[in-house]
């Protein structure tokens, strides 16, 4: 059984990882982006927490920014308001809430009301008898 030491390691080509390295660093710098702007991540959920009672800084007044308040408002809508397509094959179940059909009460084949007979009735009785013995 041939183990690690019977093989023969070969020597470094620096020339061989130097090339390796300058093509990775080639590859890091194109796909490498510069941000400049940087804002809180409005799909995450923030925690206000309050301030000290005797500090100075947290009863300086500062000017709202109108562009932060609106990207948290639209951060915190539903998907069916934020975008016209849903964005995800779970988002599709669902997607359209409006009925296909206008709820009409006057038409007895699509609403069936809960009639009473005399044995629903009667039941009815027996079941509410039943629980009232049952929380004394």
């Amino acid at each position: 059984m041939a183990g690690k030491s019977d093989r023969v390691k070969e020597p470094l080509d620096f020339v061989h990882q130097n090339a390796i390295l300058c093509e990775t660093i080639s590859k890091e710098l194109r796909c490498q982006k510069l941000c400049t702007t940087f804002s809180v991540n409005p799909f995450r959920k923030t925690h206000t927490l309050s301030g000290k009672p005797m500090s100075w800084h947290d009863h300086i007044e500062e000017k709202e920014d109108p562009n932060f308040l609106n990207i948290i408002h639209h951060a915190a809508l539903e998907p069916t308001k934020k975008y016209t397509m849903p964005q995800t094959e779970s988002q599709e179940i669902g997607w359209i809430t409006t009925p296909l059909v206008t709820p009409d009460r006057t038409d007895i084949r699509l609403h069936y009301p809960r009639r009473h007979t005399e044995i629903t009735k009667y039941m009815d009785a027996a079941w509410r008898l039943k629980e009232q013995t049952e929380n004394m």
